[in-house]
């Protein structure tokens, strides 16, 4: 199976903003919910938000919440993560995956479509 490709990862100053993209390589995205993991140096990976198949459901990662958001263009089979107000604790490589719903109880090993990541590093 194909995978995704995240992209837009940066070195930028607290306070600003980055887009990042999760582009599906060889393979449609319109039966599948994507969420959003990170990497922060020294943690594991954690999730930080997930959009539903239809787009019409989006859940966040309490520290993300206000600041995050996230969405989907089947059309350019990519999902997209817009990031304001970044903070040093935002650091991290930046993964997207595939899944079949968003719930909380999807095991990461029923993820798939896993890219390389990108990196997001905040930083004065």
């Amino acid at each position: 199976q194909s995978h995704f490709v995240e992209s837009g990862g940066a070195l930028v100053q607290p306070g600003g903003s980055l887009r990042l993209s999760c582009a599906a390589s060889g393979f449609t995205l319109d039966y599948y919910a994507v969420r959003w993991f990170r990497q922060a140096p020294g943690k594991g990976r954690e999730g930080v938000s997930c959009i539903s198949i239809d787009g019409g459901k989006q859940s966040y990662a309490d520290d993300v919440k206000g600041r995050f958001t996230i969405s989907r263009d089947n059309a350019k089979n990519t999902v997209y993560l817009h990031m304001n107000s970044l903070k040093p604790e935002d650091t991290g490589v930046y993964f997207c995956a595939h899944t079949y719903n968003c719930s909380d109880f999807v095991a990461i090993t029923e993820y798939g479509g896993w890219g390389p990541g990108t990196q997001v590093t905040v930083s004065s």
